[in-house]
């Protein structure tokens, strides 16, 4: 569980446990770099035809996923899971609108690094006192 005081090591635990999984390269690769993207497909045009179609992009559709991507995907979901697992309550609500890992991860690391600060600054009071 994270411990406001020290997400340095509740961060390196998190993506020591995702390694683990089954997975887990695709786990963490999620939570640093963000989900799967669907792929845009080429639709090959018909230029013979009296209108002319040129070829289009359509993004890609769950029968075109192969199943490495459909391991990415759950991989992210995963990831999320993995994450939110780890927070307190408090924490997982102000989280709770995030739609990916990644953005999961960054969000606590911005809300960690303020309260850092805020430790800082009551440490450098009490010896300047």
């Amino acid at each position: 569980m994270l411990n406001k005081d020290n997400y340095v090591p509740w961060s390196s635990h998190i993506i020591r446990y995702a390694r683990s999984r089954p997975n887990g390269k695709m786990i963490v690769e999620s939570i640093e770099n963000g989900p799967y993207v669907r792929r845009m497909i080429a639709t090959p045009g018909e230029p013979d035809l009296l209108v002319p179609v040129l070829e289009s992009f359509h993004e890609q559709t769950d029968e075109e996923l192969t199943e490495n991507d459909i391991k990415w995907m759950d991989a992210d979901d995963q990831a999320i899971q993995t994450i939110l697992l780890g927070l307190p309550e408090d924490v997982y609500a102000a989280v709770d609108s995030c739609e990916t890992a990644k953005e999961i991860w960054e969000r606590v690391r911005q809300m960690m690094k303020g309260s850092d600060i805020g430790e800082q600054e009551k440490k450098a009071k009490l010896f300047n006192e």
